[in-house]
């Protein structure tokens, strides 16, 4: 018998395909070499964004390098064209760094690498000679074969950069090493006050370090000495001779200041970060 077509089952609607989106990491490129006369298909990475934690450590390495000189404007505007991100985030990384002081906030006048004072540069080392030794001597007893050997790649790599007229480059190989003392010590705390008044020599070592060329060498030279009498007590277990010589270390280091600098002349964001 012939079936009711109001009693037949409603036809269901064809399915739409939908294309898939390409994955936000990557983007399509076509080949005209693919088999059969199509396009291959091939996925490229694309580069992704810099986060705000890696903007204010590319600007923080561009300070300890001696790239970034005190009294340089860091313009929002400038900077974002830098790292490709909004001036809102570029305002966010550099109230951090303002709070870490190698930053210094205006209003109405924006931003500037800060330019210590000869009392704040002495307030530096009074508070690392505070904080420091006390952190050799922990280091002493805490120190591994393959500690030991980071502490003197990093002596090693100093002296290399300054025998090579790389002084800024050398400078920061000289906060590595007290940095990584600062990490070996086990105490997270102390490590973050060091981390930043670390940061801080270097503005205060651009601002009032040795000017002419012989006594720069010597100042580096000297540093690199006193390391590896650091470090030599730290493989002696010698908490008490880490600590001293860290403290004369210090103290050697301020006495070196000279609190009559010249202004250098200022260069481009763009060329002062590109190495970063």
């Amino acid at each position: 018998m012939p079936v009711n077509a109001s009693r037949r089952s409603p036809q269901r609607p064809t399915p739409v395909v939908r294309a898939k989106a390409p994955r936000p990491e990557a983007r399509r490129v076509a080949n005209r070499s693919g088999a059969g006369g199509r396009p291959a298909v091939a996925l490229v990475p694309q580069a992704e964004p810099l986060s705000d934690a890696e903007i204010h450590d590319r600007i923080v390495h561009a300070l300890l390098d001696q790239r970034l000189s005190p009294g340089t404007r860091l313009r929002e505007d400038e900077l974002g064209a830098v790292f490709g991100v909004s001036r809102t985030r570029i305002r966010q990384v550099l109230i951090r760094l303002s709070s870490e002081r190698l930053v210094t906030l205006r209003p109405n006048a924006g931003a500037s690498v800060t330019e210590p004072s000869p009392r704040e540069a002495r307030e530096v080392f009074n508070a690392r000679r505070l904080i420091e030794p006390s952190l050799a001597a922990a280091c002493a007893g805490r120190v591994s074969a393959t500690d030991l050997a980071r502490l003197a790649a990093l002596i090693e790599q100093e002296e290399a950069l300054r025998d090579a007229g790389a002084r800024g480059a050398a400078i920061r190989l000289a906060g590595d090493f007290h940095l990584a003392l600062a990490e070996l010590a086990g105490d997270a705390t102390l490590e973050r006050f060091a981390r930043e008044l670390i940061s801080r020599t270097s503005l205060v070592l651009m601002c009032f370090g040795p000017r002419d060329h012989g006594e720069a060498r010597e100042a580096g030279g000297c540093r690199c000495r006193d390391h590896r009498t650091l470090l030599a007590a730290l493989r002696l277990r010698d908490a008490s001779a880490a600590a001293r010589f860290m403290a004369e270390h210090l103290a050697r280091l301020e006495s070196q200041l000279v609190f009559d600098a010249e202004e250098a002349p200022q260069r481009p964001l763009a060329e002062l970060l590109g190495a970063g």
